[in-house]
């Protein structure tokens, strides 16, 4: 069990059934009070932010979140579908955010399950993808090269810098 001095960014708990992940939390000692903990903790299902103050008499159970190699298979109404093992996993668009904008068919990403259950996954750290469309880059007079807009195969819209 997690006492609430124990709530140091990157931990992750439980709170009303869910799994949270500290962001952020500052010790606050009042005089002649107990002290508490104001902590910005997130959802890691649905990724909302929140901030909560915990009192010294408050207890967290440690979440126990696994994290494993999945392979995405395809997409169709809003829903995504992983390969883990020789299982087919169903995920929500919404759970995935803007990550859905950079996976492609057969790509590797990692899992994160929470009670033997997909909650979102992490994309590699490199990624290759082909270059859809490119405008021509328009130089300035700017002591730094700027950046410009260009669509990859996925129809996700990145910044990438100039190359002169």
């Amino acid at each position: 069990m997690l006492k609430h001095s124990d709530l140091k960014p990157g931990i992750k708990f439980i709170l009303d059934g869910e799994p949270y992940e500290v962001i952020d939390s500052t010790f606050i000692f009042k005089g002649r009070g107990s002290s508490t903990i104001q902590a910005k903790i997130r959802n890691l299902i649905n990724n909302k932010v929140l901030t909560k103050t915990f009192h010294q008499n408050d207890e967290f159970e440690e979440a126990e979140i696994d994290k494993e190699k999945i392979i995405f298979l395809y997409s169709k109404n809003n829903k995504f579908y992983f390969l883990h093992g020789n299982q087919k996993i169903e995920i929500d668009k919404s759970i995935l955010g803007n990550k859905n904008l950079f996976l492609k068919e057969k790509d590797e990403v990692i899992g994160i399950f929470f009670n033997e259950k997909l909650i979102g996954i992490e994309l590699p750290l490199k990624m290759q993808f082909k270059v859809i469309s490119a405008p021509p880059g328009i130089k300035g007079g700017r002591e730094t090269p700027g950046t410009k807009p260009v669509i990859i195969e996925t129809g996700a819209t990145i910044q990438v810098p100039f190359i002169y």
